[in-house]
């Protein structure tokens, strides 16, 4: 059966019980399976009236950046998770007389449970420090931007192939010189156009045409012709 309307009372109840003894939807893990369910609600549960569904709820959106990344099958919708017909209370206004004695599921960050035996912390201690171990090993790549820069010289009598030379002999940790060519801008002037890709916490675009702009025998200028992030 799976849930049912999540914007209505009754879906929202049966979320409720769902996560009461469990961190995730299915697994140990976010996953698809979280991010169908979470998008289906549209909106937090009521805290006072839905205390499971809404601690669910908030601890799924600390994920909402790596949704599409998150194991599972994002075809699925929400109505293939949740409870089967055979696992439904028969009258849902009565709460059961007692607790699942067969949920085996390990809630990562804490259930409601006085009681807890040694392996079950152990496990779910085990496998919190797993996780967020993982999570910290992942590093976002550096921001980087592909430069066009525009390098003119004093005149036609400029020497262009040793102008090159000295704008390439800079070397910088994220810097990377790419082709080049030489442009007419008149007068028999040609300016010397080239591309580089910079990373951006590591190279300043404007401290890099000061430097270039220090090779005064060949530079009397220089601009960024074009510039877009990688």
């Amino acid at each position: 059966m799976g849930f049912t309307d999540l914007l209505s009372d009754a879906g929202l109840t049966m979320l409720e019980n769902w996560v009461v003894s469990r961190s995730y939807i299915a697994g140990y893990t976010p996953s698809q399976a979280d991010v169908k369910t979470f998008q289906a609600i549209k909106s937090a549960p009521a805290a006072e009236k839905y205390p499971h569904a809404y601690r669910w709820y908030k601890h799924i959106a600390s994920f909402e950046s790596e949704f599409l990344s998150l194991p599972g099958d994002p075809t699925k919708e929400y109505s293939a998770y949740g409870p089967e017909s055979s696992e439904l209370p028969v009258n849902p206004a009565k709460a059961p007389e007692k607790a699942e004695e067969e949920e085996e599921e390990v809630d990562l960050f804490g259930s409601d449970d006085e009681e807890e035996d040694a392996e079950t912390i152990r496990v779910r201690e085990e496998r919190l420090a797993e996780y967020k171990k993982k999570k910290e090993g992942k590093t976002k790549p550096a921001a980087k931007s592909l430069v066009t820069m525009d390098v003119k010289p004093w005149d036609d009598e400029t020497d262009m192939k040793a102008l090159e030379d000295s704008v390439r002999s800079i070397e910088k940790d994220g810097l990377v010189w790419g082709a080049s060519k030489l442009v007419a801008i008149g007068y028999g002037i040609k300016k010397l156009q080239i591309n580089l890709v910079v990373e951006d916490e590591k190279v300043s675009t404007d401290e890099l045409q000061g430097e270039i702009e220090e090779f005064e025998d060949y530079v009397q200028s220089t601009d960024i012709a074009a510039m877009q992030k990688l």
